[in-house]
């Protein structure tokens, strides 16, 4: 199990916060593909080639990231500022 929070835009744009998922995907890039193949706004955020940035453990992750039971994915925009 893994627990996903979603933080900034992508809360407000998916309408969720946080979920727990009971499978493990293998990889970031996998959960990434797992969350767009919901459809809809799911897709339009996490589709291949969109910016949407990760964190596990509340470290910065890459998209080929293990993941394990147990862990936490944070899922970002990229940040902004001037």
């Amino acid at each position: 199990m893994i627990r996903v929070l979603y933080f900034a835009s992508l809360r407000e744009r998916l309408s969720c916060s946080d979920e727990t998922l009971e499978a493990v995907p293998a990889t970031v890039t996998d959960l990434r593909a797992q969350l767009a193949g919901r459809g809809g706004i799911w897709h339009e955020v996490f589709a291949d080639g969109q910016r949407v940035l990760a964190a596990v453990n509340q470290e910065m992750a890459g998209a080929g990231q293990a993941l394990q039971d147990g862990d936490e994915v944070g899922f970002f925009p990229p940040v902004t500022g001037g």
